[in-house]
């Protein structure tokens, strides 16, 4: 299907937490689950009904309290796990069941030994089975990262005619370079007669650092969603990040797509999810990390100072994110000191200046970061001494 829009799916609820650790109780899901329809992602996979009584009330009831987006429930390609993902989702306004199985050989051969004709009839058989309970039917090609092309496009175009209405094309170990992500995409849109019957969707594991550099690759190359998480959170080294796909798309206009997602929201909402699933996010983490948007390097304090665009290609406010940080350290320059000097009501000329980096550097020298009660201190001797 051919738009500029791209689909927001998000997964934390479901793969997010199968982090160690990152359990949820239904309550958290659903505090969670409301805060993401606000953020306005289109899709939220609510878990995994058949896995335990408790993930198949979280997606009931998520199901009655969200009223704009798609839920979601994940099976097998298993009649029982397609009925009671039905009977979770009864509920939902809109409801989508995401049936699938492995496809690559690996799969095929180590995990169902089995053959890729026996594969492609469960394929077909799961996803009518599950349009016999809901219109919506996502189906996924589990590995279809390491998935022979002429063998994934036979089971897509077989899936759609069957009745699927998205396509799901996961790079589940994270192995597939970005060109190589991309030309998947792209040869599925040039090979699958029936293609435009059904969106493709990104669904990329970070195992090598490229799942959001293979998710843009992928919608560059036809497909209109993308699979992702708050603060790429997901199995092993994680899932695709939504902050990180929602601004490149944004940031990158000449792409031509778009997403509903609130930007302004990404920040708190980060902070809600690394609170609630207990898990720190990274200080250097792209568009929410600590040090997004702080500078240190006297170099960058320097041209960050006379024009922001030199060192930000993003505004903290577009993002939620609070205003860029100037931070002191030993490599720091008097431009960076004499800003931070000004922040806290001190008026020094360029010689208080000069005077009081010299003094500046020996506190640097000393310690990882010179904080505002240094600063205090530093100007309190330096207007005594004056004095």
């Amino acid at each position: 299907m051919s738009s500029n829009k791209v689909n927001i799916f998000d997964t934390t609820l479901r793969d997010g937490e199968q982090v160690p650790g990152c359990k949820l109780n239904t309550k958290e899901k659903i505090e969670l689950a409301l805060a993401l329809e606000d953020l306005g992602v289109d899709i939220i996979e609510a878990g995994f009904p058949i896995s335990s009584p408790g993930d198949f009330e979280s997606v009931e009831k998520i199901s009655k309290v969200i009223k704009n987006a798609s839920v979601c429930g994940l099976s097998r390609a298993v009649l029982n796990d397609i009925e009671v993902a039905a009977a979770a989702l009864k509920y939902a306004k809109h409801p989508r069941i995401h049936t699938g199985i492995g496809t690559s050989d690996y799969h095929i051969k180590g995990k169902f030994n089995s053959n890729r004709e026996d594969i492609l009839l469960r394929a077909v058989q799961c996803v009518k089975w599950a349009k016999n309970f809901v219109d919506d039917v996502e189906f996924y090609a589990e590995d279809a990262g390491r998935t022979d092309n002429e063998y994934l496009a036979r089971v897509i175009e077989a899936v759609i005619k069957a009745g699927a209405t998205v396509v799901n094309i996961p790079d589940t170990t994270g192995y597939c370079l970005p060109n190589q992500y991309g030309e998947k995409i792209a040869y599925l849109m040039n090979n699958v007669s029936n293609i435009d019957k059904a969106i493709i969707s990104c669904h990329c594991h970070n195992d090598l650092g490229l799942a959001t550099a293979n998710s843009i690759e992928g919608v560059i190359n036809g497909a209109r969603q993308i699979e992702c998480t708050i603060n790429g959170l997901g199995e092993r080294a994680g899932n695709t990040s939504l902050e990180e796909v929602v601004m490149v798309l944004k940031q990158h206009k000449d792409l031509g797509f778009y997403t509903n997602v609130n930007t302004k929201e990404l920040n708190p909402m980060s902070r809600r999810v690394s609170d609630v699933m207990r898990m720190p996010v990274q200080p250097n983490k792209a568009i929410v990390g600590a040090n997004a948007f702080s500078h240190s390097s006297g170099i960058h304090q320097d041209g960050f100072l006379k024009s922001a665009i030199t060192y930000e290609i993003i505004d903290p406010v577009e993002v939620g994110a609070d205003t860029s940080k100037i931070v002191l350290t030993a490599r720091s320059g008097r431009s960076a000191l004499a800003f931070r000097f000004k922040n806290l009501g001190y008026d020094f000329n360029r010689n208080d200046v000069d005077v009081l980096y010299e003094k500046f550097l020996q506190v640097a020298d000393s310690k990882k970061e010179v904080g505002d009660a240094d600063l205090h201190q530093l100007a309190k001797q330096h207007e005594t001494i004056e004095a």
